[in-house]
């Protein structure tokens, strides 16, 4: 099971009250395959993780996991293996902008 964290305002848009997601996520584990399994369960966040024509990553949120930004990685990259052993969560947080 793959562990995942959601901002507070995608937690609020699924009807979500845990902070913390438990996903099965087929491998190989990637940014990409957690989104596709993020979106066939909360339909309501179609879109609202990356672009649904581009499949690009939303500009004002990013990945973590293990103390990285993954945001430019390559969304097929394999996820470390503390994430894909549900050891460490892969934090997809809200970016925070403005002077």
């Amino acid at each position: 099971m793959i562990r995942v964290q959601l901002p507070l305002g995608l937690r609020q848009l699924a009807h979500i009250e845990e902070t913390e997601l438990l996903l099965e996520v087929p491998a190989p584990v990637t940014p990409d395959a957690v989104v596709d399994v993020i979106e066939a369960k909360y339909p309501m966040l179609s879109g609202t993780i990356r672009d649904p024509v581009t499949r690009a990553r939303r500009p004002f949120l990013r990945y973590f996991a293990c103390e990285q930004d993954l945001s430019h990685d390559p969304p097929d990259r394999p996820l470390p293996p503390e994430v894909v052993s549900g050891q460490q969560p892969l934090i997809i947080l809200g970016a925070i902008a403005g002077g």
